[in-house]
């Protein structure tokens, strides 16, 4: 899976705590969520994302988007930020 719009003036923020914290600055364009993650995990994120009109992509497995984040373990979550 690549990430196209990073390519295109945002950066990335990987994982639970730093997708939350983007979301709830208003820094968040755009949230990745791993389909095979705890949902205890990423159920906030969801919610936020719900209530905030932020669109979500399921990512197949947290694998599959860690290594989309350039990182060499699983990631249960991500967002897109402005630079």
């Amino acid at each position: 899976m690549a990430i196209p719009e990073l390519e295109e003036g945002y950066k990335l923020t990987v994982g639970a705590k730093q997708t939350r914290l983007a979301i709830e600055r208003g820094a968040a364009v755009k949230v990745f969520v791993a389909q095979d993650a705890e949902e205890r995990v990423v159920e906030p994120i969801l919610r936020l994302c719900s209530r905030l009109g932020l669109p979500v992509i399921e990512v197949p497995s947290m694998r599959e988007l860690g290594k989309a984040c350039g990182i060499q373990v699983g990631a249960s979550s991500a967002a897109m930020v402005r630079k």
